[in-house]
């Protein structure tokens, strides 16, 4: 990263122009985790972030208004309904549900108090991140008390949410070692949603290749630093835009405020970033540095949906 930096301002270019070749132009619609749960969250929610996407903003700085609007709107509902309004390690809220559902709910009502349509103007997206509540061969929904699940369970109760919720990416809806739960999921549910791995593949190209040949997934989670270097990052990405495959670009649970992945997505030009809610520092970073490169681009910068047909 240090090496692409130097090399970026010899240059005289921007970090997205050189990483990119020169032609990078695309900005990414924000997966902004808003509510958090398991690992991420001392609350009686299990699966660890629920993130809105702002798919039909027109323009990035539109994408970031519409997320926080909703950001903060959720956070009235929550202080009205009595529920705790500190935030977990992503900077989403982390109250005490009745249920893992309640959450969808929640934000479904948050986005309309927003003054937007759920769905139409910002959908839903889910990180169970499942490894963490893997047991026995099973999934332990312990926090929530819902008991233990078969991944054939696992999936029938996310198939259900996408049918009445507007859901648009499930990532990590089994654990790393459920490969052939991972298949049946895509097969199921991959042609309604986007199935992306993270913990499955680590962004290491030799897992997203076996993903690939066995339809386990259609999209990958990419981290800079899971894999190591940048070079060996841009390989995953190929790999997976070869694939058909869609990424997305994303932080760690531990950042700091570099903004080294917001150019890396517009170099990309996937289309999709992960890095937090509306607030902390190390996630609002990631999102100023956006800002800027949609201005400085201006007429050039293109935005929409990963989803559109």
């Amino acid at each position: 990263m240090a090496v692409a930096r130097a090399a970026a301002q010899d240059r005289g270019e921007p970090l997205y122009a050189w990483l990119g070749g020169g032609v990078a132009n695309r900005l990414p619609v924000p997966m902004m985790n808003i509510l958090n749960g398991g690992k991420h969250a001392d609350n009686s929610v299990d699966f660890q972030e629920f993130m809105v996407m702002p798919v039909g903003a027109p323009s990035f700085a539109e994408a970031l208004r519409y997320g926080a609007e909703t950001f903060h709107a959720l956070k009235a509902i929550l202080r009205k309904r009595g529920y705790a309004t500190g935030v977990g390690d992503e900077g989403g809220f982390a109250p005490d549900l009745g249920s893992n559902e309640e959450a969808l709910a929640l934000i479904v009502e948050a986005i309309a108090a927003a003054g937007l349509t759920p769905g139409r103007d910002v959908a839903i997206a889910l990180d169970p991140a499942a490894s963490s509540f893997r047991a026995d061969g099973g999934y332990a929904l312990d926090k929530s008390g819902q008991g233990r699940k078969t991944s054939a369970e696992m999936t029938a109760l996310f198939q259900d949410w996408i049918a009445r919720y507007p859901i648009v990416s499930l990532e990590d809806g089994l654990a790393e070692d459920d490969w052939d739960g991972f298949h049946a999921q895509t097969a199921a549910l991959g042609d309604k949603v986007q199935i992306v791995g993270d913990d499955i593949f680590v962004t290491n190209t030799r897992f997203i290749r076996c993903g690939i040949a066995e339809g386990t997934a259609n999209a990958v989670l990419i981290k800079l630093n899971q894999i190591g270097t940048v070079t060996e990052t841009i390989e995953a990405v190929e790999l997976c835009r070869q694939a058909g495959w869609r990424t997305v670009i994303s932080h760690r649970s531990g950042e700091t405020e570099d903004s080294f992945m917001a150019d890396f997505a517009v170099a990309m030009g996937s289309g999709q970033i992960k890095s937090g809610s509306a607030c902390r520092g190390e996630r609002i970073a990631k999102y100023n540095r956006l800002l800027e490169i949609e201005r400085e681009l201006g007429p050039k910068a293109l935005f929409g949906s990963p989803f559109a047909s």
